[in-house]
């Protein structure tokens, strides 16, 4: 019997796409540094904070106006990025403090739940990890990954801590983020001419305090500067600090400007390592932060636990988020849609084409589209928020900060108030945008399976700090 032409193009169509090699995945570098608000990048307009390396991954690639942190504080708000998930799904409300992160209690806290990492490694991903991990059982790989350099711990000390690399203990006489970097080089020195594409996630601790040991290359250059980027602000009304005052002197903005631009630096050596293997045009990588940081705004030093209550400041939580893949990504542009740290799964496996599944209790969307400039765009005017007795949401113009019985609610008009400095929650002209944004707050936790926000501690599975609330 004679095949009919459109029979035969089929069938040798077919035949092309099972014998055609796949096509190579990107590899990805993705830098996160923690305490690291939008607002001190250069790129985002900092006048006399020094990150050239960033900025030029700025004016290169996408960079991300309105781009936010779902929790003001560090190991819940990395748990989201990995998981896709909001602290009240994945269970870890707070900072993990040492007994929970790597002592006695500690767990792999992210057993059991979805992770980014676990996908690429079953994509056949090479992965390598170095940096800050606090996500529990600190010192043991986990999701894949292959190579593992930290501190466990979420701080201390930057003058030659030790580090567990490859399971052994270790202690380079080296600046910690300098050492963070090293680490970063080696895995990639170790992925020079194999197939198969890699992973690096390389999470500073910087510019986390404590503000000490930063090298004279990174801190030299605020010898004289008149730090314009840190506003001089009283203290808040009505809020009561958590840090001591003297954070508020000349030396905490010389320290926290130098380990931004320490964090800089070594993303500079990463990324020209990238280009010396001659693999940067087939690299995607990423910059953002853990959380954001108040250096004075409000008249605080500090993120979401800076303050009692809690607070959800924009500068707590809006972080810096850049994306650059030159073969990809298309024009350098800045992109003004919302984004959030429970977008980032579903996004980074959709723009790798790495199979994945969503369940009801991540509400994130990908904004692969957007980035590969396909037009499709997450359909969305708003944001969610949570952190332990806080949770908020957030439109174009509008924020509610809602709090369990005991502590002030609060409500910010942005577009008249960007500062954030009168609260409406009282205000009789703002009282039917009031119920409608905690009706819809309710009915959001309620959509991912959240309990009530009364009974936020029932979602618990570590030690809280113990630390005033």
């Amino acid at each position: 019997m004679q095949m009919s032409r459109r029979t035969l193009l089929a069938t040798l169509s077919g035949a092309a796409a099972l014998t055609a090699a796949p096509v190579r995945r990107p590899n990805v570098v993705i830098f996160m540094t923690d305490d690291h608000g939008a607002w001190a990048t250069g790129a985002y307009g900092a006048k006399d904070i020094h990150t050239p390396n960033i900025d030029a991954l700025a004016r290169t690639g996408v960079r991300f106006l309105n781009a936010f942190a779902a929790t003001p504080v560090c190991s819940p708000s990395r748990m989201t990025y990995m998981t896709g998930t909001l602290p009240s799904t994945h269970g870890i409300q707070d900072w993990l403090m040492p007994i929970s992160s790597y002592g006695e209690e500690s767990k792999a806290w992210l057993d059991g739940l979805p992770a980014w990492a676990g996908h690429l490694h079953g994509a056949g991903y090479t992965m390598g990890f170095s940096g800050k991990w606090h996500m529990g059982n600190d010192a043991t790989p986990q999701q894949g990954f292959s190579d593992w350099s930290t501190v466990p711990g979420g701080g201390g000390t930057y003058l030659s801590p030790e580090f567990v690399h490859n399971g052994q203990k270790v202690k380079p006489d080296r600046f910690k983020t300098d050492t963070v970097g090293d680490y970063a080089l080696e895995f990639l020195e170790k992925q020079r001419g194999k197939q198969g594409p890699f992973c690096l996630f390389v999470p500073f601790y910087a510019p986390h305090t404590p503000f000490d040991a930063t090298p004279a290359a990174y801190s030299d250059g605020y010898k004289d500067s008149k730090f314009p980027d840190y506003p001089d602000l009283p203290p808040r009304k009505g809020v009561e600090l958590r840090l001591a005052q003297f954070i508020r002197n000349r030396a905490a903005k010389h320290g926290y400007s130098s380990l931004i631009t320490a964090a800089d630096a070594n993303v500079g050596r990463v990324v020209r390592k990238l280009e010396e293997m001659g693999v940067r045009g087939e690299t995607l990588v990423i910059f953002t932060a853990d959380q954001g940081y108040n250096a004075g705004q409000h008249g605080i030093w500090g993120k979401g636990n800076g303050t009692r209550p809690f607070n959800m400041f924009e500068e707590s939580i809006r972080v810096p988020m850049i994306w650059n893949h030159p073969a990809m990504t298309g024009k350098p542009r800045v992109e003004p849609a919302m984004v959030s740290s429970y977008d980032f799964f579903p996004t980074l496996l959709d723009y790798l084409h790495v199979p994945y599944r969503m369940l009801k209790t991540q509400p994130g969307q990908s904004y692969a589209g957007l980035l590969r400039g396909d037009g499709k765009v997450p359909k969305r005017d708003r944001l969610y928020f949570e952190y332990e007795y806080v949770r908020a949401v957030r439109t174009r113009n509008l924020k509610l900060v809602q709090r369990v019985e005991g502590y002030p609610s609060e409500l910010y008009d942005l577009e008249a108030d960007p500062g954030e400095d009168k609260d409406l929650i009282d205000d009789p002209q703002y009282a039917k945008q009031r119920k409608a944004l905690e009706a819809d707050l309710a009915r959001f936790f309620a959509g991912i399976g959240a309990p009530p926000i009364e009974k936020w501690q029932s979602t618990v599975r570590h030690r809280l700090p113990e630390l005033p609330r």
